[in-house]
């Protein structure tokens, strides 16, 4: 079942920084405001997954975005690596098929507190036409793999905010991650499908996830607190 606090728009701030260290210290500065981060490849790459306690001692709910993608058994070994180490949320790419996609969720389907899991649709980087092999929309083909997604029994999908709409009407039993979040006149920077948290919550994003522009921030509980107050007053 997927948890309690999925059921209202959630933030995730993606700790996707040079040092774990600063990693560490973003943690800190953020910790009473943000309840959810990202530990992406970089920082996990980085810190290894003793980071993830020290998240947890914080107080954090961990978003774990590995994006697995490998044969099913070593996917769905690695799923159970990263429940037990107490994740809420991890990712496994909707390219990697049927087989592996439910490898992953049989693997914690009887875990206690088991973790979310995403399926990756079309990473918000690519624009309409840069995606190899692929003819069609980057949107057309999010929204192909979050079918897929519901009928592999995954519990969301990830998906640009511009995807989230389309999406919930065709899979309303899905939820909906949106990356490439950016407050009005915040740099899009490597992102192309890019949305505001307002209008992301508007379209049916239920985690956004924000990183730039509140680790690059001068005072980055402020700027979380900002985009905290945007979610609220955009929320149905």
């Amino acid at each position: 079942m997927p948890h309690a606090d999925a059921t209202k728009a959630q933030l995730i701030v993606a700790l996707d920084l040079p040092t774990r260290k600063a990693a560490l210290d973003m943690a800190l500065k953020l910790r009473g405001t943000v309840r959810w981060c990202k530990v992406g490849m970089e920082v996990f790459t980085l810190a290894g997954p003793d980071f993830l306690e020290e998240l947890h001692r914080l107080g954090y709910h961990v978003f774990l975005d590995l994006k697995f993608y490998d044969i099913p058994h070593t996917v769905a070994q690695a799923v159970k690596a990263a429940a037990a180490a107490g994740v809420r949320l991890l990712t496994v790419h909707c390219q990697g098929g049927e087989r592996m996609c439910r490898a992953a969720v049989e693997a914690v389907h009887a875990a206690p507190n088991r973790p979310l899991i995403f399926g990756v649709t079309a990473l918000t980087s690519f624009a309409a036409g840069e995606m190899p092999g692929i003819s069609v929309p980057p949107a057309d083909f999010a929204l192909t793999l979050a079918r897929c997604a519901a009928d592999w029994n995954l519990d969301g999908v990830v998906c640009s905010a511009h995807e989230a709409s389309a999406v919930r009407a065709a899979c309303p039993e899905l939820l909906r991650l949106c990356p490439g979040i950016r407050p009005a006149g915040s740099p899009a920077t490597d992102q192309r499908r890019v949305m505001t948290p307002a209008d992301a919550v508007m379209e049916g994003a239920n985690y956004l996830v924000v990183g730039r522009p509140v680790t690059a921030s001068a005072d980055p509980a402020e700027a979380a607190q900002a985009i905290l107050e945007e979610i609220t007053s955009a929320a149905p």
